[in-house]
C-alpha cells in the first residue's frame, strides 16, 4: 500500500513538473526588447576571421528546449552567489570556451539529475521505512539544490587547478623566453618561438596574447590583458614586470630570469606552508588512533598478569 502511495505521489510530482514546463514555454511571449534586439546589435569593428568558434555544447538540444526557462531561473541562481559576472570571470580564468548560457544549462541539468536521484531515494526510503512525506519532499529538493551547487563548485575547483598549473609552468616558460631574448630575439619572436614548442595553460595564454599583439594591440596592453584574463597572481606579477621593463628600457633577459627565480621561490614557500599545515593534520591520527593503540598494547599484558595473579 505504501509503495502504491509513494508511486502515485511521484507520478503526480512528475506530471506537475511537466505541466509547469510546458505551460511556461507556451505562455512565454517574446518581449519588445527581444524583438528589437536583432536590429539594434552593433556591427563588430574587427574581422570575423579573428573571432573564435564557439564551443559545441553536449547540451545543445537541451539549450534550445529550456532556453526560456533558463532566463527565468537565472535570477534565482544569482541569489545563491553565482552571479553572471562571476560566472563569466571564472569561465575565462578556467580557460573554458563555454558561455554563461551553456553553464546555466549544465547547472539545470545537474539539478535535474539531483532531483531524479532524490526522487528515487525518497521512493526507496518511503517504501521501506514509511518516512513522512514532507521530509521526503524536502530531501528531494535539497538534492536538486546540491546538484546545482556542485556544478558551481566544480567550476571554482577548475579555476584553482588552472592557477596551480600556471604557477608550476611559468618558471620554465620564463627561462625559455629569457634564453631566446638573450640570443638576440625580440619579445614577440621569443614568445612565438616558445609558444610553438611549449604545451599547457601558459602556452594557451601566450597564444591569445600573441593574437592580440598581431592584431595591433600594444605589447604592454596585451600583457595587462593576459594578467586580467587569467586571474593568476603569479602570471600577473610576471606580466607587470615585463611591461615595466619594456616601458623603462630594462634588459628583458635579466628581468625574465629574475621572474623565473622569484616564481620558483614563491612555489617553494607555498610548498613549505602546505607541508606545515599537513604536519599538524597528520598529528591527529597519531594522537587519536596510533598512540591509544600503542598504550593499550603496552598495558594489556600487565593487566592480564595482574588479573591472573589475583
Amino acid at each position: 500500500m505504501s509503495l502504491t502511495f509513494y508511486g502515485g505521489v511521484a507520478g503526480l510530482m512528475f506530471a506537475a513538473g511537466v505541466l509547469v514546463i510546458v505551460g511556461r514555454l507556451l505562455a512565454r511571449r517574446p518581449r519588445l526588447a527581444d524583438r528589437l534586439a536583432p536590429y539594434l546589435v552593433e556591427r563588430p569593428t574587427s574581422s570575423r576571421l579573428l573571432a573564435e568558434t564557439p564551443a559545441r555544447s553536449p547540451y545543445a538540444v537541451l539549450e534550445r528546449l529550456v532556453g526560456p526557462i533558463v532566463d527565468d531561473v537565472v535570477p534565482a541562481l544569482e541569489k545563491l552567489g553565482s552571479t553572471t559576472s562571476t560566472v563569466r570571470r571564472r569561465l575565462t580564468e578556467s580557460g573554458s570556451p563555454m558561455t554563461v548560457a551553456q553553464f546555466r544549462t549544465e547547472q539545470l541539468a545537474w539539478g535535474a539529475i539531483g532531483l531524479a536521484l532524490g526522487l528515487t531515494l525518497a521512493l526507496t526510503v518511503g517504501a521501506a521505512y514509511g518516512a513522512p512525506t514532507p521530509v521526503l519532499i524536502l530531501a528531494v529538493l535539497l538534492l536538486g539544490l546540491t546538484g546545482v551547487l556542485l556544478r558551481d563548485t566544480r567550476l571554482t575547483a577548475r579555476v584553482t587547478a588552472r592557477r596551480e598549473r600556471i604557477a608550476a609552468e611559468l618558471p620554465d616558460i620564463a627561462e625559455l623566453v629569457a634564453l631566446s631574448v638573450g640570443a638576440g630575439d625580440g619579445l614577440v619572436p621569443a614568445l612565438e618561438r616558445v609558444h610553438r614548442i611549449a604545451n599547457g595553460a601558459v602556452a594557451d595564454e601566450l597564444r591569445l596574447t600573441l593574437a592580440d599583439m598581431r592584431s595591433g594591440v600594444p605589447t604592454v596592453i596585451a600583457l595587462d590583458r593576459l594578467a586580467t584574463r587569467t586571474g593568476s597572481p603569479t602570471l600577473g606579477r610576471f606580466a607587470d614586470a615585463v611591461g615595466a621593463a619594456i616601458e623603462r628600457g630594462t634588459p628583458l633577459a635579466e628581468v625574465l630570469r629574475a621572474q623565473a627565480q622569484d616564481t620558483r621561490e614563491a612555489g617553494r614557500r607555498e610548498l613549505m606552508e602546505l607541508a606545515g599545515k599537513k604536519e599538524v593534520a597528520m598529528m591527529l591520527p597519531v594522537v587519536l588512533l596510533i598512540l591509544p593503540t600503542t598504550v593499550l598494547f603496552a598495558l594489556y599484558p600487565g593487566l592480564a598478569a595482574l588479573r591472573m595473579g589475583l
